[in-house]
């Protein structure tokens, strides 16, 4: 059976958002008793809760909801690569030592234990962004919050994105994920009107 990494962090009212974006919260809607035969809760979260994907909507004015994508850039061959301690920003010479024989998705490891947290973290240059992207990836995913640091007014990196047709994924966890080559699985729902949407991120061995 081949060995599958969870790359998802926990989401519940504890998980980290964006300063003022909508928090995770839970209540009882159905209680099981004897007039009602199950349990059903009902859930308030940003759609950026957790491991999730971005859409173009959420940093391009008229651009695809997260239910209009393509899923092919989110399920197959990728690539883990270590770029601890680089810093502010992942830039090309932090990720130069992993770019022969590229598969399509690419996920930056930034730390040994990733963090959710908005206070500090590595964002991603967008000159790196450029140079995955002469190499055909179509996905590129991080271990933090976002692809821009967190006071980024102008986001380069998402623009960067969006100009180079990429798809990204952002808060995952790859504390434990070895440097090298996997399959990747981590399909956003099909929100027809949202700019992003959680994912159950996980990778498996080829």
């Amino acid at each position: 059976m081949k060995k599958i990494w969870d790359i998802s962090p926990p989401v519940d009212a504890q998980s980290a958002v964006f300063p003022g974006d909508t928090s995770y919260s839970q209540r009882l809607h159905f209680a099981i008793s004897p007039s009602c035969p199950v349990q059903v809760h009902a859930i308030t979260l940003s759609p950026h809760t957790g491991a999730h994907a971005d859409a173009p909507m959420h940093y391009a004015p008229g651009g695809e909801a997260v239910g209009a994508l393509d899923l092919h850039p989110f399920i197959g061959p990728c690539r883990v690569i270590h770029c601890l301690d680089s810093g502010p920003l992942v830039q090309p010479h932090h990720i130069a030592h992993a770019l022969d024989h590229l598969p399509p998705r690419v996920l930056i490891r930034t730390s040994q234990n990733a963090s959710q947290s908005w206070a500090s973290f590595t964002a991603l240059a967008p000159a790196s962004i450029a140079l995955l992207a002469t190499l055909n990836v179509a996905l590129i995913g991080i271990d933090t919050p976002s692809v821009d640091p967190s006071d980024s007014q102008t986001l380069q990196a998402h623009q960067a994105l969006h100009r180079l047709k990429l798809r990204v994924l952002e808060n995952l966890v790859l504390d434990d994920v070895p440097e090298g080559d996997y399959e990747l699985i981590a399909l956003p729902l099909k929100l027809i009107h949202a700019d992003a949407s959680p994912v159950r991120a996980i990778l498996r061995t080829l």
